[in-house]
């Protein structure tokens, strides 16, 4: 039974360790699908949806934020935040942090077709930035948590996220506006 205990906590800590090593600050530029995801889409879909979020980690690092901001929809809501109020915490983050980059594991990924098809993808991730006193900062980080999208003049676009609002955040912990 030791045994036993002992091979599950060594696999567990490994485990924990290759998920740290995949959202560490040297992991840049990931988007990734997990083996094993549901995908209800079809194959070019999936690959739009995933150039999106590549598209994002671009402009992040070009610290581009119009073309940061047209990857959101016009539409976008999320806790009573609109699209210009994500536009001025974009803009804040690039006065006070560079090296912004981001990690997204993808779990699930569900399309509704019709007139105007959406998206809900499951993720996990984190957003990382490097202040201007070269700390490096995790300035978002989320599990499972459920991105909208919408298929939107010819593009996928983020329209907001699942989740209720927490009644008091706990820790100095904000609502995740960002992927």
């Amino acid at each position: 039974m030791r045994r036993v205990r002992t091979l599950i906590a060594l696999g567990f800590a490994i485990g924990i360790a290759v998920g740290f090593h995949w959202l560490s600050p040297t992991a840049l530029a990931k988007t990734k699908i997990s083996p094993g995801a549901e995908i209800q889409a079809d194959d070019n879909t999936v690959r739009e949806i995933v150039a999106a979020f590549h598209s994002a980690e671009d402009f992040l690092q070009a610290r581009n934020l119009e073309s940061l901001m047209a990857l959101y929809s016009k539409e976008y809501s999320y806790h009573g935040l609109k699209k210009e109020d994500l536009k001025k915490i974009w803009h804040d983050l690039f006065a006070n942090y560079h090296r912004i980059s981001s990690a997204h594991m993808f779990s699930r990924i569900v399309v509704a077709e019709g007139k105007t098809p959406t998206a809900e993808i499951t993720c996990t991730g984190v957003l990382w930035a490097t202040s201007d006193a070269g700390q490096r900062a995790n300035i978002d980080s989320w599990f499972e948590e459920v991105h909208y999208l919408i298929y939107e003049e010819g593009a996928w676009r983020i329209r907001g996220h699942a989740g209720e609002a927490r009644k008091g955040l706990q820790f100095g912990v904000a609502p995740h506006p960002f992927f």
